[in-house]
């Protein structure tokens, strides 16, 4: 395996899966003068997936110009 120029490097998708390391993990390098290590950080709790699909929905507010009991009385069939 070789690194890019652009200093990236691919993990092997077993690896990846067997260390819980899925899309927009924290990870860190940790190096002790002849070993480097990948260690999956802790993210918080605002870092995360929900947060993230909250923070986009709040951005992008909604375009129906319809009040709420129009949207009920159409679910119901009114």
């Amino acid at each position: 395996m070789r690194i890019t120029s652009k200093g990236q490097v691919t993990i092997p998708a077993d690896i990846r899966e067997q260390a819980g390391l899925l899309p927009h993990t924290d990870v860190e390098f940790h190096f002790d003068g002849t070993d480097v290590r990948l260690v999956r950080t802790a993210a918080s709790r605002a870092d995360g997936r929900g947060a993230r699909v909250v923070a986009h929905l709040r951005a992008h507010p909604g375009d129906i110009p319809m009040s709420t009991e129009e949207i009920m009385a159409l679910t119901r069939g009114e």
